[in-house]
């Protein structure tokens, strides 16, 4: 009995199955993509299934980047105006940072209104001071009175002196606390302010992340540095005017990159871009358009026009080796494109044995 009840409840569970399974394909059949838009998200779905990659928020938006690359100009120019419209930046991460930067500014706040108690005691003591020797002088033949001015005097002070001492440590609390703010904000900062782009602590997350991914999902990443070119560097020789040009590479790196790519200062005067699911020939592509931009943008320096060059160097992003080596592959691109009068770029590859 028991047995044919197990039976009859497993042909209704399949039975069900199957009517729910066609209940979806229907509702699939009936909300089919029409928009170019809806068509180009399902392409990008499907290419994510095709190879054999988790459909996550992270990796549609490197395949959504990717994919739009081939696509024509009208496309492109639909989707980024769409784009542009959304908020690109971590919301959370600003969040505490501007928590952390209320705080900071909390504690100055406190300082200045302690200072000016400070201020306010000090001159409020000089005025003591002045009344007490007032009244020395007209009591000056009065032994007992001056006694007693000095006494008052003496009390005075030490009352001062106890008030001083408290606010001063309670001003140096508040300097501490300061102090400690600001150096959290500067060990969880990812921005370079001063070319616009995210700094080397930020690349080395990301960089470290990607390798992660690489060898977790078997995609190919690559990544690119990019420096002023020595000879130029040495040519125009003024360090304003350099800073000036470098800046210029920062934005023309922001200029060419993909949403899902990542621009950094490395240090140096060198700039990093990691690519993520790019393989070494799309690094290659990536880096002609880059300098194609440099080559195309001159810098006036007085009455000189000086064409900017660039070198750069290529790798790919191999989970047998570290952060730091991946770094230095990149470097190494970077000399041998010296030693290649044909090219601006070099790809440089660790051993795989």
């Amino acid at each position: 009995m028991a047995g044919s009840l197990r039976n009859r409840g497993r042909r209704e569970t399949r039975r069900d199955a199957s009517v729910n399974s066609e209940s979806i394909r229907d509702t699939a059949s009936s909300t089919e993509p029409s928009s170019d838009l809806e068509l180009y998200a399902k392409e990008v779905m499907s290419n994510l299934i095709n190879d054999n990659l988790p459909p996550t928020p992270n990796n549609y938006s490197l395949y959504f980047d990717r994919l739009l690359e081939d696509k024509s100009e009208n496309l492109r120019k639909q989707i980024m105006s769409m784009l542009e419209l959304e908020e690109s930046n971590d919301a959370e991460n600003t969040i505490m940072l501007e928590q952390s930067l209320k705080q900071g500014f909390t504690n100055v706040k406190g300082i200045l209104n302690i200072t000016a108690s400070l201020y306010k005691n000090i001159s409020l003591m000089t005025k003591i001071l002045k009344k007490r020797r007032d009244e020395l002088d007209e009591n000056r033949d009065d032994n007992s009175a001056s006694s007693s001015v000095i006494a008052a005097l003496e009390g005075d002070v030490t009352k001062l002196n106890a008030i001083l001492k408290k606010q001063s440590t309670s001003l140096k609390n508040q300097y501490d606390e300061t102090a400690k703010v600001v150096k959290n904000v500067e060990n969880e900062t990812i921005f370079d302010n001063k070319y616009g782009v995210y700094n080397k602590r930020y690349l080395m997350t990301k960089l470290e992340q990607e390798i992660e991914l690489v060898r977790e999902f078997k995609h190919s990443s690559s990544m690119i540095m990019v420096e002023l070119s020595k000879e130029l560097v040495e040519d125009v020789k003024s360090e304003k005017a350099i800073v000036l040009m470098t800046r210029t590479i920062a934005r023309l790196l922001l200029k060419t990159s993909r949403r899902s790519d990542t621009v950094a200062y490395y240090g140096n005067g060198q700039f990093s871009m990691l690519l993520k699911h790019t393989d070494l020939e799309s690094a290659k592509k990536a880096s002609d358009r880059l300098v194609e931009l440099v080559s195309n943008s001159n810098f006036f320096l007085a009455d000189r026009e000086i064409q900017l060059k660039i070198a750069i160097g290529i790798t790919d992003i191999n989970p047998a080796y570290s952060v730091e080596e991946t770094i230095v592959a990149t470097m190494d691109g970077i000399e041998k494109s010296y030693t290649d009068s044909g090219s601006d770029y070099a790809v440089s590859l660790k051993d795989k044995s």
